[in-house]
């Protein structure tokens, strides 16, 4: 099969899905006014990684050993301390610059390259942080809620973002683009996709468990952390899934004195 014959069966692949979920849903969310189209893509989304990408990393995690797979995970997460502390400084977080900056040279140094996390073991948290955070933290509005082909929960703003991400990690800092040979810079670029997706597998598990909508659970969940990162709030994974207990469950929480949950960024 040609590349052309490929190219058309995605392109037919990728209407489908989104003709799929055009239909607009009856009381949409308004920071999901394209919903409809988001769900298409979603859909879309959804097949393409349980065909590929999950099997894939499935894979990766039966075949290797875990402290091969820490120290990949960690090597490539200290690369991007390298942007995330770059990110910080143009918010004009200092603390936050200084302590990312020094998350990096402790895990490069002591780390062994990164292949050890010695930085959060010593109580030095990572403080995730992208180009899409900046532009919030300069003012501009997040705008819709946008689903994108393969890289999947985004806003306008976000999507935006991933140009400034792609501009500052290819030539802001020696990482996997300043590799000349290509068949190792394309192996490389193939193991962080796997890493990425591998690390995500228990969250998409339990979402896959526990969601009567996993759409709106993703959504909700990506809003809600992306909010917080824009606001300087510390975010851990669990902070980046929604409690969706009832009211009554929630009660005894807001009599302890829990904190009410932050609105979503306009």
């Amino acid at each position: 099969m040609n590349k052309y014959a490929l190219s058309r069966i995605a392109t037919i692949a990728v209407a489908g899905a989104l003709m799929a979920g055009c239909a607009a849903p009856q009381n949409p969310d308004p920071r999901d006014p394209w919903e409809g189209f988001n769900r298409g893509v979603y859909k879309f989304n959804d097949t393409v990684d349980r065909a590929v990408f999950k099997p894939v990393a499935q894979a990766y995690t039966f075949v290797t050993p875990q402290p091969v797979r820490s120290c990949v995970h960690n090597i490539f997460s200290n690369i991007g301390d390298l942007w995330s502390g770059t990110n910080s400084f143009l918010q004009g977080r200092g603390h936050d610059f200084v302590n990312t900056l020094g998350r990096f040279l402790f895990n490069t140094t002591m780390g062994v390259g990164g292949c050890f996390d010695v930085a959060s073991a010593n109580g030095a948290r990572k403080i995730p942080n992208d180009f899409g955070t900046t532009l919030g933290v300069w003012g501009f509005s997040q705008g819709p809620y946008l689903v994108l082909p393969i890289f999947g929960s985004s806003t306008v703003r976000d999507g935006a973002g991933l140009i400034g991400d792609f501009a500052g990690t290819t030539y802001g800092y020696m990482g996997i683009d300043s590799i000349d040979n290509v068949r190792l810079r394309n192996s490389l670029w193939g193991l962080r996709v796997v890493d990425t997706r591998a690390s995500l597998l228990s969250a998409t598990d339990t979402i896959d468990r526990v969601a009567l909508d996993p759409y709106s659970f993703i959504r909700d969940a990506y809003l809600q952390r992306r909010n917080a990162m824009v606001l300087g709030h510390r975010v851990n994974e669990e902070d980046a899934l929604p409690n969706y207990e009832d009211d009554e469950g929630d009660a005894p929480a807001a009599a302890k004195g829990a904190p009410a949950p932050q609105p979503a960024a306009k």
